[in-house]
């Protein structure tokens, strides 16, 4: 078991990226975040995280997958993966608290 994290500038890349990533291997999203101030004088684009896990194998595929399909809209600063294997319990319930309800 891993819990997947991608975050990206742009709901729509997020999106875009992780239905790339569903396709490509069995993944389960457990939430979808964003990262902005509620202050919106601050002028940069949406950051959107997304969560997911699977097998370790699948988490790490599913990563690069959607790395690969958000750098055609995003630049390498924008797009970020991490894959926790093996997550302690606490962790797989902090993934799960999401902005966006499934």
């Amino acid at each position: 078991m891993a819990i997947g994290f991608l975050e990206v500038a742009g709901y729509a890349v997020a999106l875009y990226a992780m239905n790339k990533a569903c396709k490509a291997v069995d993944i389960e999203i457990l939430g979808i975040d964003t990262i902005n101030p509620k202050d919106s004088s601050a002028h940069i684009p949406l950051t959107v995280q997304v969560k997911f896990q699977g097998s370790i194998s699948d988490v790490k595929i599913a990563a690069e997958v959607a790395r690969e399909a958000a750098l055609q809209f995003n630049n390498e600063k924008e797009v970020i993966t991490s894959v926790i294997e093996n997550p302690y319990e606490g962790t797989k319930k902090l993934a799960k608290i999401s902005k966006v309800k499934f």
